[in-house]
């Protein structure tokens, strides 16, 4: 192609011998497009971005970039070492030598992603959403010529990610893109780079994303209909040889031509994709014996021009009641959530004794050093290894999970951690931030489910309207009214 601004020819990458990641990768990005990456949690689509910026590189095959070609990524989410940062010094790290006078480059990158804020402020101190924003504007500030995005709209309210698309669409520069929203990306998608986790191949399909997804679906049937056929004549085959072997002489001549035929037609079977496994149905258990009031809140603060306002609220919780947190980025979700999981929050009474289960957008509640067999252990009220290994089975934890420590996890995979360590928890009191970030889109529904039918107490944030809709709720607190 000889417009491509990214070429892969026959890649390869793993992370030792027991981890491969790509096998023979081929695909090429023409200057200017905007393409998505697929593929199951832990398929490698991260270390594919790291392979096209040469932070790593391919253990065989060659990587065609043009010289001089400037790649900067949106990361997923900011180190925690760089949150005592001030936004100052947060873009200045993005560039290798320092910039003079970088304070109106920063205002520009700022105005894009429609973030105002000073820049002697603490990054800590921004919220999720606010976050994400620095992070898109972190690599816009290097003004690279292909932008890479990973999981861009991972916080981001409706605002926020209708403003990203409009930017995206009218954005000149070529752009690679991972989610897993899918409305997000069909508004702006050229074409799909899927990584099969199983084949660790990479293939690459023109069209908007949802036609790719058709696509992907025809070939998956065809595939599936050629191997039934294929595996109907090899068992004739094998019953006929069966046959033939028992009458002697001659007839066992024809029956070894049966099985070798046999082996023939085996070898013939597509290798096909073992396409995207979704979670199992799952439920989370409620605490037993929960009654009256679990949760209380009668006062809390909102954040409104960046200082703390008080509002005085009357809302309570009691079993089988679900409460949404509503409002846009920055108004005080996440800090209200975790002062109420941390029994910290002014205003806010939990009954005693009930047990809270809260997952982090940021997934800060695991322990990176922990393995997923003690992460899941670890909250059981009896440690039962059996039960334990059943539930991480149902969210696609494999026995090679299990010895990984959380932090050597893909962001999916800790999402998918966080959703076990909930039912084996069993608690009262269920406190959710944006439970759908980095999720695969295929796990959703199955989430929505659980969530609607969970019979203890419930405080969830979700900008993801669709999800919103398939779960029950039975009061919302709107934090901007």
């Amino acid at each position: 192609m000889a417009d491509a601004i990214v070429r892969f020819d026959r890649v390869s990458f793993e992370y030792g011998s027991q981890k491969p990641i790509i096998r023979e990768g081929s695909f090429s990005v023409r200057r200017g497009a905007k393409f998505t990456v697929m593929g199951q949690n832990g398929a490698g689509k991260s270390t594919l971005f790291q392979l096209i910026t040469g932070a790593l590189k391919p253990d065989e095959g060659a990587i065609n970039i043009p010289k001089g070609l400037a790649t900067a990524t949106a990361r997923q989410v900011i180190p925690r070492e760089e949150m005592p940062l001030t936004v100052r010094e947060f873009f200045e790290r993005c560039f290798a030598k320092k910039i003079y006078d970088i304070d109106p480059k920063i205002d520009e990158a700022l105005e894009i992603v429609n973030l105002h804020a000073p820049h002697d402020r603490i990054i800590r101190s921004f919220s999720g959403g606010q976050q994400a924003r620095l992070l898109l504007a972190s690599a816009l500030i290097q003004q690279p010529d292909v932008l890479l995005l990973d999981e861009p709209t991972n916080n981001l309210d409706r605002a926020g990610i209708e403003h990203l698309t409009r930017f995206l669409i009218g954005y000149k520069k070529t752009c690679i893109v991972i989610s897993h929203d899918a409305d997000f990306l069909n508004a702006f998608t050229d074409g799909v780079l899927y990584l099969d986790v199983f084949t660790k191949k990479i293939e690459q399909y023109a069209g908007d994303y949802f036609d790719v997804v058709a696509q992907i679906t025809a070939r998956i049937e065809k595939e599936n209909r050629k191997n039934a056929q294929l595996a109907k004549e090899i068992q004739e085959k094998k019953d006929k040889a069966n046959v033939f072997a028992h009458k002697g002489g001659q007839m066992r001549m024809v029956a070894k031509r049966m099985r070798e035929k046999a082996a023939e037609l085996e070898e013939e079977k597509v290798d096909v994709r073992m396409e995207d496994k979704t979670i199992r149905p799952f439920r989370i258990p409620h605490q037993p014996d929960l009654v009256g009031e679990i949760a209380a809140i009668s006062s809390l603060s909102v954040m409104k021009n960046h200082k703390p306002v008080a509002r005085t609220v009357d809302i309570l919780l009691k079993r089988n009641m679900h409460l949404l947190l509503s409002g846009p980025n920055g108004i005080g979700k996440s800090t209200l959530l975790e002062t109420i999981a941390g029994g910290m929050a002014k205003g806010v009474s939990i009954a005693p004794g009930v047990r809270i289960g809260y997952c982090r957008q940021d997934f800060s509640t695991l322990n990176f050093e922990d393995t997923v067999h003690d992460a899941l252990m670890g909250v059981m009220e009896h440690a039962a290894e059996q039960e334990m290994r059943s539930s991480a089975a149902g969210f696609l934890i494999t026995g090679d999970m299990m010895r990984m420590k959380i932090g050597m996890l893909s962001e999916g995979q800790k999402g998918l951690v966080a959703f076990a360590r909930l039912v084996l928890q069993k608690p009262g009191l269920l406190i959710l931030d944006e439970p759908t970030n980095h999720i695969n889109f295929r796990h959703i529904p199955v989430i929505a489910r659980a969530l609607d039918s969970y019979q203890g107490a419930m405080i969830l944030v979700s900008h993801m309207r669709d999800f919103v809709a398939h779960v029950r709720i039975d009061q919302v607190l709107d934090l901007e009214k």
